[in-house]
């Protein structure tokens, strides 16, 4: 219970730090109409509304309702003197959307060590058969397919490095190639070196193209390819691509970015961010051993 209640104080005072700066920064750049506007403030502060949202995904709950009002409303009172009711939570959730987003991308994301991991998911919206009577993600989310079948909904593709921390991650709908965000978007702004993906981003130009930028992209070969030379530490790394499937597991399963109970799209985006930020709390990550590789190598050789 303690190390709960250490890591609610810790992933607070680094929210509220932050917004000390972002949200008067931001004020100081909202365009007016020119009248007078009365603003009332919340009883609530978005430090402390964006807490209770990150804190979430990690008391390992099923539903958001249920963590609110049978947890955080009876247990929580001391740590949230001035809690609302879960409709105006719900409201001021979707206002701390832009602070959410500001703080994963500027504080949550590690840094690029040399050697990255790319792939992508599936977030499904529904069941591929309510596909047509779908209303939340209408416009957004499509109908795609991965390793696993059909879904409907959209893919996130993402990037990690060897110490298993998100790097960058872009969101697509559903039925695009896995290989399109690593030239059409910003997704490999701050990527160098060696980057490690399935065969699903075997092609020969994206290869080039990436070359040319510094960024060696490593992938298995199929069947019907030919074999190339490949170095010996690339090929033990490669044998290693599971991390992130790991690192997929913990998003799904404990921090909950995945699920099909969603009333709008801005609900949809901040339990993604949410729990893409609550990640980055968790205090083991999966990781590679790279001594352990370099054993190896020295063995082989």
């Amino acid at each position: 219970m303690k190390n709960l209640e250490n890591e609610l104080i810790e992933i607070f005072c680094h929210v509220d730090d932050f917004n000390k700066t972002f949200i008067k920064e931001l004020q100081t750049h909202q365009l007016t109409t020119g009248s007078r506007i009365r603003i009332k403030p919340c009883t609530m502060s978005e430090s402390e509304v964006m807490t209770i949202i990150i804190f979430f995904h990690l008391m390992r709950y099923r539903d958001f309702k249920h963590y609110y009002l049978f947890h955080v409303c009876e247990h929580m009172k001391v740590e949230f003197p001035h809690l609302v009711s879960y409709n105006r939570f719900t409201e001021l959730s979707h206002s701390v959307l832009l602070p959410l987003a500001v703080f994963l991308k500027t504080q949550c994301l590690g840094k690029c060590t040399g050697i990255s991991f790319v792939d992508s998911t599936p977030l499904r919206a529904c069941h591929i058969k309510r596909e047509h009577s779908h209303k939340v993600l209408k416009g957004l989310a499509t109908k795609g397919h991965c390793s696993i079948g059909w879904f409907f909904g959209l893919k996130m593709h993402f990037i990690i490095n060897d110490k298993g921390e998100i790097l960058d991650f872009v969101l697509t709908p559903g039925n695009v190639d896995d290989r399109d965000p690593l030239s059409g978007t910003n997704l490999l702004a701050k990527i160098y070196g060696k980057l490690f993906g399935d065969k699903g981003y075997i092609s020969r130009d994206l290869f080039e193209k990436l070359f040319i930028d510094g960024i060696h992209l490593i992938t298995k070969l199929r069947k019907n390819m030919k074999n190339s030379l490949m170095h010996m530490s690339d090929k033990l790394i490669l044998r290693k691509r599971a991390l992130i499937e790991t690192v997929l597991d913990e998003l799904k399963n404990i921090c909950q970015i995945e699920h099909t109970r969603h009333r709008s799209q801005e609900g949809f985006i901040v339990n993604l961010i949410s729990g893409l930020i609550a990640y980055s709390y968790l205090p083991k990550k999966p990781s590679l051993n790279l001594e352990i590789i370099d054993q190896s190598l020295a063995i082989a050789c």
